[in-house]
């Protein structure tokens, strides 16, 4: 089983591609959709893209995607929702299951503790994914997070 998790934001998007083997999990990739364009509506179509790339080079089977917190800066939170819209749009056509955790999900699922940092949750995928540490960036490791946090809920894989 693949499954696919996404850190959506306005200017970077993580993810990261889980597969199940047996009862592990094992990171096959993970990176950012880097949206470079000052245009709206072009954004939005490079996110398209790079999601479209993504799922037609894997055969994705879960797609797990952190939902929308407060922010206090509206401009951000409504860019954010957007590309989750894109996001979503993308998943729904092509009838992929789509699970949705929010930040404090996440942490708890894979720090035990809801308000964890960006280090204790780095520092745990790393050890659930048996690797010394994760030398990634903020938005690929949460992605991974998201990722774990997904097969630990849908698929019985405790982690």
């Amino acid at each position: 089983m693949i499954i696919l998790g996404l850190d959506p934001g306005s200017v970077a998007i993580g993810y990261g591609l889980l597969k199940k083997e047996k009862k592990e999990l094992k990171l096959l990739k993970s990176g950012l959709f880097k949206i470079s364009s000052k245009d709206k509506s072009e954004r939005l179509l490079e996110i398209e893209k790079s999601f479209l790339q993504l799922i037609k080079n894997n055969k994705i089977d879960i797609i797990a995607i952190e939902k929308l917190f407060f922010m206090k800066n509206m401009k951000t939170a409504l860019e954010v929702a957007q590309s989750r819209g894109v996001l979503t749009l993308v998943a729904a056509k092509h009838k992929i299951s789509l699970l949705e955790f929010s930040p404090s999900e996440v942490k708890s699922a894979v720090t035990g503790y809801g308000l964890a940092d960006k280090k204790a949750v780095a520092k745990m995928v790393a050890k659930f994914l048996k690797i010394d540490t994760i030398k990634k960036s903020d938005d690929e490791t949460d992605a991974i997070a998201i990722a774990l946090t997904a097969a630990n809920n849908s698929i019985n894989i405790k982690i």
